[in-house]
């Protein structure tokens, strides 16, 4: 599996994420699908974030919830 994608655990993820950023879309979701670079490119794009700023509220959630991508 890439290091980029979590494949299965998505679908057990997706009502998190979607905790986490109330602005992602059932369609966002779709376009995700797993892979951390598309859910830091649809948080810049909903929330109006700099990369950089993405990228930390992923880390942040990602050790809140003992994730790792």
């Amino acid at each position: 599996m890439n290091k980029d994608e979590i494949g299965g655990n998505w679908k057990q993820l997706k009502g998190k994420v979607k905790e986490q950023w109330g602005k992602l879309t059932d369609d966002d979701m779709t376009v995700i699908e797993g892979k951390r670079d598309q859910l830091v490119g649809k948080i810049q794009e909903r929330y109006g974030y700099a990369k950089d700023e993405a990228e930390k509220e992923v880390d942040s959630w990602d050790k809140r919830n003992n994730h790792h991508w």
